[in-house]
């Protein structure tokens, strides 16, 4: 287990290690396997965090396929270790990214805006790594949304990280 001073550790390139919920274990019964939510819509600074985190454990990452919607550019290759190539699907819906691993394995996560507020944000990526979520990945945010008042605190980063939110 973490601790949340290991979470919030800078990884080595100086940025905040990706804010990523996963089940803790994958299967493939499931419609998701978690949730990450960027920082910002560039492709270039946002994904090599997320594929270095996401290799950690398992077998490497070697192709996502993410929908161009939300992203500043779209590019085929990012330097990240190994060879990732990135493929851009028009009919790919905004909020869903899949990585497929070098043996075979496949990982669907829900992509959070980058501009969801901290708490909406959170309980959308909780939502994606239950094992019982029937919830489709482009209505999450809806589900997560619907008869709650909108947020008027914001809520700091920090606290995320403080609170849970871990690989």
């Amino acid at each position: 287990m973490t601790t949340a001073a290991e979470r919030m550790t800078a990884t080595p390139n100086g940025r905040p290690p990706p804010r990523l919920h996963l089940q803790p274990t994958p299967s493939r019964r499931t419609l998701l396997d978690g949730g990450w939510w960027p920082r910002s819509t560039d492709p270039v600074t946002e994904l090599p965090q997320l594929i270095l985190a996401l290799n950690e454990d398992h077998s490497p990452v070697r192709r996502v396929l993410l929908g161009p919607a939300g992203w500043d550019s779209h590019p085929l290759r990012i330097p990240v270790a190994g060879r990732v190539r990135f493929v851009w699907f028009t009919a790919q819906p905004a909020g869903l990214l899949f990585a497929l691993r070098s043996n075979g394995d496949r990982i669907d996560l829900l992509v959070v805006p980058p501009d969801t507020h901290p708490a909406t944000a959170r309980a959308a990526m909780a939502l994606a790594a239950q094992p019982a979520n029937t919830v489709h990945a482009p209505d999450i945010l809806t589900a997560v949304t619907a008869g709650q008042p909108p947020p008027t605190e914001p809520v700091e980063e920090t606290s995320w990280e403080a609170e849970g939110g871990h690989l």
